[in-house]
């Protein structure tokens, strides 16, 4: 029971902390679309990103697969830009003209997931098995999302649905938050 505590911890701190700005900026850009009516395309959306995070932590843990970290670094805010950016194209926010967002939330997940690769490898490197740790941790991770993403449809409700907030305009200030720090970010930390 302690090692599932340690790394579900883990998992949330790795989404909830100040440190984990990328996330909740992905997050929040990811979700931005969505209203609280949406919640069950909204909770598979954050599980199709943990199921992208948790395969490249499994595939890096085993060095299988390894990025040079600069390149991750600069590419987790670069998929945040253009999420951000993917929303300023939408015409309808009707979640069945919105199902390449599944697909955006697994493959942004993998990159995410090289961002801690290094760190949860040497923790599990003296591990007899990672299935245990990494299902604890990625439980902390979802848990994390779910928190976040609750917020973010609750605020949607509240100024769409109670204060008449245009929704097109919630959207675009929502994804234009994520895209400016995405840029920011992105410059900053430009691998060349």
């Amino acid at each position: 029971m302690e090692d599932f505590t340690f790394y579900f911890g883990l998992g949330w701190q790795h989404i909830v902390s100040f440190d984990a700005m990328d996330h909740i900026l992905f997050l929040l850009a990811l979700t931005a679309i969505y209203l609280l009516q949406n919640k069950k395309q909204v909770l598979i959306l954050v599980t199709a990103f943990t199921i992208g995070h948790s395969l490249t932590l499994a595939l890096s843990t085993y060095d299988i697969i390894r990025l040079n970290s600069k390149w991750v670094e600069f590419l987790i805010p670069l998929t945040i830009v253009l999420t951000a950016g993917f929303n300023f194209f939408q015409k309808d926010f009707q979640p069945k003209s919105l199902r390449i967002n599944y697909l955006l939330a697994l493959s942004f997940g993998l990159i995410h997931g090289m961002g801690f690769a290094n760190t949860i490898r040497m923790m599990l490197a003296n591990s007899q098995t990672i299935a245990f740790p990494l299902l604890s941790f990625n439980l902390g991770l979802e848990a994390g999302q779910i928190i976040i993403v609750s917020v973010i449809l609750s605020l949607a409700f509240i100024f769409i649905s109670k204060l008449g907030f245009p929704r097109k305009l919630w959207v675009w200030l929502l994804s234009g938050i994520a895209f400016i720090m995405g840029i920011y970010f992105c410059l900053s930390r430009m691998p060349f």
